[in-house]
């Protein structure tokens, strides 16, 4: 028997959503938790680290398991390619509760049941971006200021104004001026120039 590996996936950064309850799902299906690969990517994007580094991985009589079809992909063409590797490779696909045995000869029903999850899974991401389309087109015309607020004098941290004078007459550089402040440099740049127009 091969090796059970997991899949789980989240859109957005960690402090947005989270993958936890995926992962412990994953364990209750059978992965090893250093057979699980994670990350925080678009499910509709081609070049997903993780997940290419567990397709590389996987090898005759594995199984993947996932908790839900949208976790591993959310585009149509992707869950086809998926399907593929799994034939070729001789893979079990475990989907939530759908099992797909692509060790023998996967039948056709099954293969259709499959794709039809990911075309509802594309469609509910082309649906949520809609969603969000019409709200910035609604708020724009309710004259609602999108993006983040602009940043005001007032909230320039004080290292950043003690050490201005230092970065004036040329003692630090814009580099140093960033790392001694502990802030990138384009929000260093934003600084600037709210003081050089005070």
């Amino acid at each position: 028997m091969g090796i059970i590996y997991g899949y789980a996936r989240c859109s957005t950064t960690e402090t947005k959503q989270d993958v936890a309850r995926q992962l412990r799902e994953l364990r209750n299906m059978g992965a090893a938790p250093g057979n699980i690969y994670y990350e925080y990517e678009s499910g509709a994007k081609q070049n997903r680290p993780e997940y290419a580094k567990l397709l590389a991985k996987v090898s005759e009589g594995d199984t993947i398991v996932a908790t839900e079809v949208s976790r591993l992909t959310r585009s149509l063409k992707q869950l086809c390619d998926l399907i593929e590797i799994a034939k070729n490779k001789r893979l079990r696909l475990i989907i939530g509760n759908f099992v797909i045995d692509c060790s023998s000869q996967i039948d056709h029903m099954t293969e259709a049941m499959l794709q039809m999850m990911g075309v509802f899974a594309e469609l509910e991401r082309n649906m949520a971006i809609d969603r969000v389309k019409s709200g910035l087109v609604n708020a724009r015309a309710k004259g609602v200021r999108l993006g983040r607020p602009k940043i005001q004098i007032f909230d320039i941290p004080k290292k950043v104004i003690e050490l201005w004078p230092l970065y004036q007459d040329g003692t630090i550089t814009k580099t140093d001026y960033a790392k001694l402040c502990g802030i990138s440099r384009p929000t260093l740049y934003k600084y600037i120039a709210l003081l050089t127009d005070s």
